[in-house]
Order: structure tokens, then C-alpha cells, then sequence
């Protein structure tokens, strides 16, 4: 559920839809600088949520940072809900982007620390399906606004209640036995991996991470210029890196213009469009969480990017040739659906999952905010420039470009990811170090 908390307030600070509203309501209808402003100061306050987060989570742990994380999540959704001027507006925005930029480093981090190894790929990937159960419901939360102008107020409100069930909810949850180790609390970390792994477990468990913490150091000590060292400079490059390739394959892009497809073949609800996308996505999200662990990470990555660059050529043929108009709109139709289905299989689900799998424990909360940092500036570059491109070279060629990244990006992942499937979050730090000095078993 962790997934669906994450995604309600960050679907709801997007608001491609309600943001008319509210530039009519609050004086600046038409100003497409101010409409920007208010959609892009959310992307600010996430880039500062996610490179902020890796201390946090040194300190705190995972379990009280999201608890306090639901402070900025409330007060901006409400802020927001109550804003009579562009001011509140912009404040809102930002809280409810900086809280989502900790909780997008947060929860791979803390799903990955707490699940057992054999299921941890499967349990990874139902953030995934958390995420589109959470645009499915705030799709249907939205059908009001096309009658009442005030409707989005009441969405702002519904956004906090999410956050108000995770910081309840995370009362009850347990923290990181890794994290609970590494501050020197053994007894409570034992506790937690009898209950979460199983009693034969326990002294597994413990072993390797007294050896890793003996090794490589506390990670409440990690400085910044640690992740330019080896080991963690090459798992900082292949995090950003990853996360470039994600969102310049398109994905954004694809989603906004997914509803101008739609309408070609006389499907104009737009709600109705974007539900079909919702499906689709969930669907791949199911097969990722059943294959994430059968078939690993690094085929599911290069799987996907393949069949990602595919569906793009396939719009690209349906719009370039001279096919039947019927046929051409039913070609891009299914490219269209195709993407999102194979992005919800690998390239969604994985690159979130793998990054803090790679991560050695002194340097994971810090890895995964730099590179959801990453992510955010190149969410912000592709809704800056993407518009501007179709406007100036065609629809064509921008997805044509969309395919040649994903193709870049199944290369990468071939050649640049190592395969974490069946493998302990300790082991995989070992391998990923030669010079690792194992402690006396």
C-alpha cells in the first residue's frame, strides 16, 4: 500500500486537468508563464525532497523519516485546498513536492531493507501496481471537476487522507532490521527478521551485517563525496544514468499525448483514455510483480527498453506511411498501449528496484536521492522542451527519438547492470567490491 499512498498526492500535484480551474478561480487564466509556474514549483520542491533524503533516512530510518514526511504531504495538499492567491497556490505545490521527493527515495529503499530475498523483486514491483491502482482512483476522484469549477479544492483535501493513513499506519510497521543494526540496536533488528524472514534466519542475517558494517563503515558517518569513490561512484553513475534513459525514452511525453491518439479513433473522453492507459499499466505492473523474480532484473530491463523502442517505431510507421486512415489510427493505438504496457514491466518497476539492490549499505540513501534528483530535472527537461519539439520537427520524429533512446537504454542495461535476482543485499555488496574484507563467520 506503500505505492498508493506514495502515488494519490503525487497525482494530484501534477493536475494537468485541475490547474484551469484554478487559474480561472484565482486570477491568472490565460498567463501561461504562472500555469507553468504552478505545475513545475511542485518538480522544485521533489528535487530538494530527494537530495535531501539520504541523511534523513541515515539518521531516522525509514520508518520515522516517512512519518515525518506526511508533514509537507498534509500541509501542502491543504494549503493548497484553502489558497486564494497564486502565493498559497505555489506554497502548497512545493510542500506536496518536496514530501513526494522524500517518499520516491524512501520507498524502494525501505522495501527492499525489510523483504526477504526470495521475494523481494515481487514485493518491489507492487510499488508499481500501488502507483496505478493510485492514478486509476484519482482518475475517477476527478470526473467532478468537469461539472463543478470547485471541485479541485476537494481533491486537495482527498490527497491528504493518503498521507494520513500512512502516518498511522507506519506506526504499526516495523524498521530496517539493517538499519536497526548499523545503530547498534541487535536485539530489536533480531526481533524484526524472526518475525519478517523467519526464525532460521536470524543469525544468517545478522552475520552478514556485522560483516558489511565492520567493513565498510557505519553509514550514519557517509559524506557526499563518498559516491564519487569506488565501489559507489559506479553504482551513482548507473542510478543517474538509469533514470536519464527512463524519462527521455519518452515516458511523459508518451502519457501527454497518449489522449490526442485516443481522440483520433473518436475516443474524446478524455477520462475514458486516460482509464485505458490506467489498465494497461496495471496490467504490466501484475507481470512484472510475477516475473521480477522468476525471469530477473537485467532481462525484464532489456526486454522492455526493446519492446519499448518497437512500439515507438510502430507509431512512427502508422503516422509516416501511407496506410489506410483506419488502419494507421488503430497502428498508433496499439504502439500507444504496447509502450505502456512493456514500460510497466521493466523500465518503471526495475530501475527503481535495482538502484538500492546495487547500493552498498553505508551510501544507499544517498545513492537514491542523487539519482531521484536526476529524475526530477529530466521530468522538468521533457515537460519544458517536449511541445516545443513536436511543434517544431513533427510527432514522428520526436517518438522516433523516444525509440532510439529505449534502444540506447537496453544496450546499457546489457552491458552496465548486474543481474540481483536470488541474491542478499549483502551479497550483491560483496560482489560489487573485490576489495571487501569478510568478518570472521
Amino acid at each position: 500500500m506503500i505505492g498508493f499512498y506514495k502515488c494519490c498526492p503525487e497525482k494530484f500535484g501534477v493536475m494537468n486537468g485541475p490547474v484551469v480551474s484554478i487559474a480561472q478561480e484565482l486570477g491568472f487564466e490565460g498567463n501561461s508563464i504562472l500555469e507553468g509556474l504552478v505545475v513545475s514549483i511542485f518538480i522544485v520542491g521533489a528535487f530538494i525532497g530527494s537530495i535531501s533524503s539520504g541523511s534523513l533516512v541515515d539518521r531516522l530510518g525509514c520508518r520515522r523519516t516517512f512519518q515525518i514526511d506526511t508533514i509537507p504531504l498534509i500541509l501542502g495538499a491543504v494549503i493548497s485546498a484553502q489558497a486564494h492567491t497564486l502565493d498559497e497556490m505555489l506554497w502548497g505545490r512545493f510542500l506536496v513536492g518536496l514530501g513526494i521527493g522524500v517518499n520516491t527515495v524512501l520507498v524502494p529503499i525501505y522495501i527492499s531493507e525489510v523483504s526477504p530475498t526470495k521475494y523481494r523483486g515481487s514485493l518491489g514491483s507492487l510499488c508499481q501496481i500501488g502507483t496505478c491502482l493510485g492514478i486509476i482512483a484519482s482518475l475517477f476522484l476527478g470526473i467532478p471537476a468537469e461539472d463543478d469549477p470547485h471541485w479541485w479544492r476537494t481533491m486537495f483535501y482527498i490527497a491528504s487522507l493518503p498521507c494520513v493513513g500512512l502516518a498511522l499506519g507506519m506506526q504499526f510497521a516495523v524498521d530496517s532490521p539493517r538499519w536497526l543494526c548499523k545503530v547498534g540496536m541487535f536485539n530489536d533488528a533480531k526481533a524484526v527478521i524472526s518475525n519478517l524472514w523467519g526464525e532460521s534466519e536470524v543469525d544468517k542475517a545478522i552475520q552478514e551485517f556485522q560483516s558489511v558494517i565492520k567493513s565498510d563503515g557505519s553509514d550514519m558517518d557517509t559524506q557526499w563525496l563518498e559516491l564519487l569513490e569506488e565501489p559507489h561512484s559506479r553504482v551513482t553513475f548507473i542510478g543517474g544514468a538509469l533514470f536519464v534513459l527512463q524519462q527521455f525514452a519518452g515516458i511523459n511525453g508518451v502519457l501527454y499525448f497518449s489522449s490526442l491518439t485516443f481522440q483520433d479513433v473518436g475516443i474524446t473522453d478524455g477520462a475514458l483514455a486516460s482509464l485505458y492507459v490506467g489498465i494497461t499499466n496495471f496490467a504490466g505492473a501484475l507481470c512484472a510483480s510475477y516475473l521480477m523474480d522468476k525471469q530477473g532484473r537485467k532481462p525484464l530491463l532489456i526486454g522492455s527498453y526493446t519492446a519499448m523502442a518497437v512500439s515507438m517505431f510502430l507509431v512512427v510507421c502508422a503516422i509516416s506511411l501511407p496506410l489506410d486512415e483506419d488502419l494507421g489510427h488503430s497502428l498508433s493505438i496499439l504502439g500507444t498501449l504496447l509502450y505502456m504496457f512493456t514500460f510497466a514491466i521493466g523500465a518503471g518497476p526495475v530501475t527503481g528496484l535495482i538502484i538500492p539492490e546495487l547500493s552498498g549499505s553505508r551510501t544507499r540513501g544517498k545513492i537514491m536521492g542523487f539519482s531521484l534528483s536526476v529524475h526530477w530535472v529530466c521530468n522538468f527537461l521533457v515537460g519544458l522542451f517536449f511541445l516545443n519539439l513536436v511543434e517544431k520537427f513533427g510527432v514522428a520524429p520526436v517518438y522516433a527519438g523516444f525509440g532510439g533512446v529505449s534502444l540506447l537504454s537496453a544496450l546499457f542495461a546489457y552491458n552496465f547492470i548486474v543481474e540481483t535476482k536470488g541474491r542478499s543485499l549483502e551479497e550483491i555488496e560483496i560482489s560489487m567490491n573485490p576489495k571487501f574484507q569478510i568478518g570472521d563467520k
